[in-house]
């Protein structure tokens, strides 16, 4: 396996793939590949944002003698030296509970400087920052880098919901950037709100009360300008819609409260025609739901899991209030979760027993549940099938430490690193970036 890494000088939490398109009108922003961005989480105000790059990446493009004794050293046979070396960092002050580079899509924005690279962290503030990179000139110094990238990191903006010129806000803990209308950021705080912004216009769009409880994670819907989902502290997992904002659909709550659903209210459908439950249970005494991860390549399904549990939860939009799916494989609690972006079917999880899995759904267990009716939508306790469980996955990885955070990269262009490396290998791949402690590793998938 073809394994990256990075030691960073703080503890790291949050991590993200930069997604900016390396061919057409945007060749001008070179590296842009294997390239993460990185955020602290200490107990201080000293944490910081930092981007990190590889210093060659001619070994993972086609085409390359890796076997020239005139060429670079090859970036995976460095020892015990990091991999990815700094690019650029700026103070960020309280902890990154999340961050994320723009969405490709952000590039056709007219808003956009495409000459630059947008990415967003969150905290005490929803915090829109700006990366530029150039190509560094070869020096001709015995030790030094012969030639690479440098970057320079700064803050465009902070956006806070309060109005005081010296605002003590709630803390943001998570964030979603609209694919489809990249201008629109949707946050969750631990005030119970969810707010979704205009970047174009660095404003708030609207700002709801969308739990009983603190908000820990929010995601838009694939293909999707108005629906977006939550999770929190009261244990339910919600639907929200733009246009009607005058009701959330719950679509999932945790077995401790959830109740068999057998009126639902005539009107409120999940977006695809079926009916939901919307009975809302008293708050308090139920486990959190932390994350929420939408299936890229099919909406219909997406991903949870809830505080100190070793499960994870796949649900389909379409039959909601029980998973259709459960992946029981940890030992310890599960701290993340991603979807592959290749494969329909591939689901990333891990947690604080130190094990990266990656699990394989292409067997059939996504395919839609059937409920013997025609050409009509079923009634919610016809779809009530039982839970399949998976049990083992398609890979799994060890690391050293607990590990705090995962990130999938975009399909990225050459396998030749993975030729090199052990033979095999594809045009397009993926790869799989973790956060443990100090250090952070990409693995080849």
């Amino acid at each position: 396996m073809s394994v990256l890494h990075y030691d960073s000088p703080l503890p790291v939490y949050a991590l993200d793939w930069a997604k900016t398109p390396g061919t057409g009108p945007f060749s001008h922003l070179p590296r842009s590949s294997y390239r993460l961005a990185l955020g602290s989480f200490t107990d201080d105000f000293r944490n910081r944002i930092s981007i990190v790059g590889l210093p060659d990446e001619r070994a993972f493009q086609d085409n390359v003698n890796m076997d020239d004794p005139y060429g670079s050293p090859h970036p995976l046979a460095a020892g015990d030296e990091s991999n990815f070396v700094l690019l650029a960092d700026a103070l960020h002050g309280y902890p990154v509970t999340k961050i994320a580079w723009e969405p490709a899509s952000t590039f056709r924005e007219p808003w956009k400087d495409h000459s630059t690279e947008l990415l967003t962290s969150t905290g005490d503030a929803l915090r829109i920052w700006e990366f530029s990179q150039v190509e560094e000139k070869p020096n001709l110094y015995v030790g030094r880098h012969a030639g690479g990238t440098t970057g320079k990191l700064a803050q465009k903006i902070a956006l806070s919901s309060s109005k005081n010129p010296n605002p003590t806000t709630a803390p943001l803990t998570s964030f979603s950037w609209n694919t489809v209308s990249p201008n629109l950021v949707v946050t969750s705080s631990i005030d119970t709100t969810c707010t979704v912004w205009d970047l174009s216009a660095s404003t708030a769009v609207t700002q709801l009360i969308a739990h009983d409880r603190e908000v820990y994670d929010v995601a838009w819907a694939p293909g999707s300008v108005d629906s977006f989902v939550s999770v929190g502290a009261d244990g339910s997992l919600r639907a929200f819609d733009l246009r009607s904002l005058e009701h959330s659909t719950i679509l999932y709550e945790t077995p401790s409260r959830s109740k068999p659903i057998t009126n639902p209210t005539p009107g409120r459908g999940n977006g695809s025609g079926n009916v939901a439950a919307s009975a809302v249970g008293p708050p308090g005494g139920t486990a959190s739901l932390l994350r929420i991860a939408f299936n890229p390549l099919d909406a219909n399904f997406l991903a949870t899991f809830h505080s100190d549990s070793p499960d994870v939860q796949i649900l389909d939009m379409r039959s909601p209030g029980r998973p259709v799916v459960e992946l029981k494989g940890h030992r310890g609690a599960i701290t993340s979760i991603g979807w592959g972006s290749q494969e329909s079917a591939t689901i990333a999880s891990a947690g604080d027993d130190c094990q990266l899995l990656v699990w394989d759904l292409s067997t059939g267990y996504l395919a839609p549940r059937t409920s013997g009716t025609h050409g009509r939508s079923p009634h919610p306790e016809s779809q009530m099938q039982p839970t399949r469980a998976v049990t083992e996955p398609l890979l799994a990885y060890t690391a050293q430490s607990e590990i705090n955070n995962i990130a999938w990269s975009p399909p990225i262009v050459g396998g030749e690193a993975t030729r090199y490396r052990d033979g095999g290998g594809a045009a397009h791949g993926e790869w799989i970036a973790y956060a443990a402690g100090r250090t952070v590793k990409a693995l080849k998938v």
